[in-house]
């Protein structure tokens, strides 16, 4: 299965990647988003390390069980043949109301099909007030005219 696009990636390719991504992470949909990445992919998050869809999946629907109206903004910050490393952030609340800004970078590794067959992501939360949010779509894609994380300041 392919997945374009597919390596070596040029800026072009890289934000495409970037967006793509960000735009499936955005449905909150475990099974759809592991399917971008090879069947033994393997994961750090924070300090989880796990290989698989099967865990990706799992991993995903503890994730957004816990992080609630996610929503996400990914933007690259460098790519070089079959690796791009992307900065992002996402807002979120828990079940007790208290909103979250977490920032991170993720570092990937496609195969030549163009599936993630690595991901590094090293992520920091930081409490919000409700009135300190940026992201205000509604949930599901980011629309195109909203601002990126540059053009936010984050």
């Amino acid at each position: 299965m392919s997945r374009p696009p597919v390596p070596p990636f040029n800026a072009e390719t890289a934000a495409q990647k970037a967006r793509f991504a960000e735009d499936a992470w955005n449905t909150r949909d475990p099974q759809r988003v592991a399917l971008a990445y090879t069947p033994d992919s393997r994961w750090r998050n924070r300090a989880e390390f796990f290989q698989g869809r099967d865990e990706i999946e799992a991993f995903l629907r503890r994730k957004w069980a816990r992080e609630l109206d996610y929503r996400l903004i990914k933007e690259v910050f460098a790519f070089h043949g079959n690796r791009i490393a992307v900065r992002f952030a996402y807002e979120w609340h828990d079940d007790s109301a208290q909103w979250f800004r977490s920032y991170g970078n993720e570092n990937w590794e496609f195969d030549a099909e163009g599936l993630m067959s690595r991901r590094l992501a090293s992520i920091n939360d930081l409490p919000i007030m409700e009135s300190e949010r940026k992201y205000h779509w509604p949930l599901g894609r980011r629309p195109d005219d909203h601002p990126s994380l540059s053009d936010l300041g984050l």
